[in-house]
């Protein structure tokens, strides 16, 4: 099992930043690639990806968020981050963490973190 607890959400102006992070504690030695998500109101079946990275380090990002977001890895403190700039009314989301083992049923996900873009 692993827990995911997300943090670093809120109100920002557009063209502001935010970081959010991620902290992991469990089985975290059976991870082999973590990520953020995002969801909105009008897609709420629908889990956008926002930013993906492997336990190697290798990061893959979406197109909409290609040179505004960077997500790292700290594995001495088991936590992931999100660093968000330029930030667009668009980036509006309930963003959430995950982390993947390779065990069945290794899908795992944190609780979320609401991220508000607004003047």
């Amino acid at each position: 099992q692993v827990r995911l607890v997300e943090s670093g959400g809120g109100l920002v102006q557009p063209g502001g930043s935010l970081r959010l992070s991620c902290v992991a504690s469990g089985d975290i030695g059976r991870i082999y690639v973590m990520g953020w998500y995002r969801q909105t109101p009008e897609k709420e079946r629908e889990r956008e990806t926002v930013a993906i990275i492997t336990s190697g380090g290798s990061a893959n990002y979406a197109d909409s968020v290609k040179g505004r977001f960077t997500i790292s890895r700290d594995n001495a403190k088991n936590t992931m981050y999100l660093e968000m700039n330029n930030l667009k009314p668009e980036d509006t989301a309930v963003y959430y963490c995950n982390a993947e083992t390779p065990q069945p049923g290794g899908d795992y996900w944190g609780q979320g973190t609401q991220v508000t873009v607004s003047s």
